[in-house]
């Protein structure tokens, strides 16, 4: 049985302002987007933080709704489903989402990550143009432009995991960090 409290006791000392499981749409994106603007508001968010913050969102979001594999596995209604959650401790506002992926663009997404990662914030600037020049999209559309404005935005890196579920699918988190300044 799930430990209801134990479960709220987790969320309330990471401060989690929203947590969403399930199956993500467009529509859903929209009224995340406006809660959480709302819920900034109500914070008294500082405007430049509150663009931010929500410019990050909206990224990783997009990110989340464009780029997760269809994980079509026998029994599994794993699909279009994700987790996502924002919280925000002292300053700083953590987003985390969650997806399946298919183990086969494990190492391409690895390898497109570490790359960002490794980049200072002008070399950073640097790739994004030397992408959206060269007009090298990804299957899915975006080249990978929405990890590396996810890191210049930030100006942090990305943390991220690959957690192998079974010989077809893994289960891929991001876990970004936002700062007011």
């Amino acid at each position: 049985m799930l430990d209801l409290f134990d479960f709220y006791d987790k969320m309330e000392r990471h401060n989690i302002l929203l947590s969403f499981k399930g199956d993500i749409t467009s529509d859903l994106l929209t009224s995340i987007l406006h809660i959480m603007e709302s819920k900034m508001d109500n914070m008294q968010e500082e405007p430049k933080t509150k663009k931010k913050v929500y410019n990050v969102l909206v990224e990783c979001l997009q990110n989340l709704y464009h780029h997760m594999d269809e994980a079509n596995v026998e029994g599994a209604e794993r699909g279009r489903s994700a987790i996502f959650m924002i919280g925000k401790q002292d300053n700083a506002y953590t987003i985390f989402t969650g997806n399946y992926i298919l183990n086969e663009n494990v190492n391409g997404l690895k390898n497109r990550l570490d790359e960002v990662n490794s980049l200072s914030k002008e070399e950073l600037k640097d790739y994004y143009k030397q992408v959206l020049n060269n007009g090298e999209m990804s299957l899915k559309g975006g080249g990978g432009l929405g990890m590396i404005d996810i890191a210049r935005k930030t100006g942090q890196k990305l943390h991220y995991n690959f957690q192998n579920i079974d010989n077809k699918v893994s289960f891929f988190s991001l876990n970004i960090k936002v700062t007011p300044n």
